[in-house]
């Protein structure tokens, strides 16, 4: 499942939970907003416009719980927080392909050096799951593109 990276929504914010939280801890905080904010639980003499707030920010609780209650979607959610994390944080230096990188054999990574000195590596296992790579010396961050 990718993740939109534009005005994308903070999951933990809507449930009102940290990524810190254990399964069980975000699984009480869903069912706590859950159970305030389902429509079949509403007052009947509710204006309907405040009605059709409750409605979208139900909505909005259970796409939070789809994503963050199922291991390997909270996994990616995740990665991608920290990701987009990382760019705002640190200058993106450059954008790569893996294939412009140095693969070297003996310690299984992939290496590119930096305008610095230093050097940016990856290894193997990790070309998968992570997109951002921060050099060993300076602040400088590239992106890997596949």
């Amino acid at each position: 499942m990718a993740f939109e990276r534009i005005n994308r929504k903070d999951w933990y914010e809507v449930l009102g939970a940290k990524p810190s939280d254990s399964p069980a801890e975000l699984k009480r905080k869903y069912q706590k907003l859950a159970l305030l904010y389902h429509p079949d639980k509403q007052e009947a003499d509710v204006p309907a416009g405040e009605v059709e707030e409750r409605v979208q920010r139900f909505i909005e609780i259970d796409q939070a719980w789809k994503i963050l209650g199922n291991e390997e979607t909270k996994k990616e959610y995740d990665l991608q927080q920290r990701e987009d994390n990382l760019t705002k944080e640190w200058p993106l230096h450059a954008q790569i392909y893996l294939e412009d990188m140095s693969w070297n054999e003996d310690e299984q990574l992939y290496t590119l050096s930096c305008r610095c000195g230093g050097n940016y590596s990856i290894s193997k296992s990790e070309t998968k799951d992570v997109t951002l790579v921060c050099c060993d010396t300076c602040s400088l961050v590239i992106e890997i593109l596949q």
